[in-house]
C-alpha cells in the first residue's frame, strides 16, 4: 500500500486500485502529473495488470482527472487488461457524460463489483 498526494493506491490480486483523494478538481496539472508517472512505472513492472478507480472519496473532478484516467487507461489497454470505475457520484457521471467518455469504461456502484467486473 502506498499513499501519494494525490492517489491512494492497494493491490488486490491482478488489479491496482487508485483511489483518488480530496477535490481532484483543484489541483494542479504538475502534482498529478509526477504521481501519474509513478503510476504508470508500477503498471509496467511485473503484477497487477487491471486497474480499478475508486471515487469513495471524490464527488467532483476535472479534466486532470479526466486526462490521468485516460492514460492510465491507455497503458492498461495495451498491456491487455482492464479498467473499471466505482463509487461515482450522481455529479461524476454527469461530468464522464458530458465529456463523452462514459463510454470507455465500466461504472460499477461498489469496489466489489468492479474487482468482479475486471476479472471476468
Amino acid at each position: 500500500m502506498s499513499i501519494l498526494k494525490t492517489f491512494h493506491t492497494e493491490s488486490e490480486d491482478e488489479t491496482l486500485i487508485v483511489m483518488p483523494q480530496g477535490s481532484v478538481s483543484s489541483l494542479a496539472g504538475d502534482e498529478v502529473s509526477s504521481e501519474l508517472d509513478e503510476l504508470l512505472e508500477r503498471l509496467e513492472r511485473p503484477g497487477p495488470n487491471n486497474v480499478v478507480v475508486d471515487f469513495e472519496k471524490v464527488s467532483y473532478f476535472g479534466t486532470v482527472m479526466l486526462g490521468a484516467m485516460h492514460a492510465i487507461w491507455k497503458h492498461v489497454r495495451e498491456e491487455g487488461g482492464k479498467m473499471v470505475l466505482c463509487n461515482v457520484s450522481d455529479m461524476g457521471r454527469e461530468i464522464l457524460r458530458v465529456s463523452g467518455i462514459d463510454v470507455l469504461w465500466p461504472v460499477c456502484a461498489s469496489r466489489q463489483e468492479a474487482i468482479e467486473e475486471v476479472n471476468r
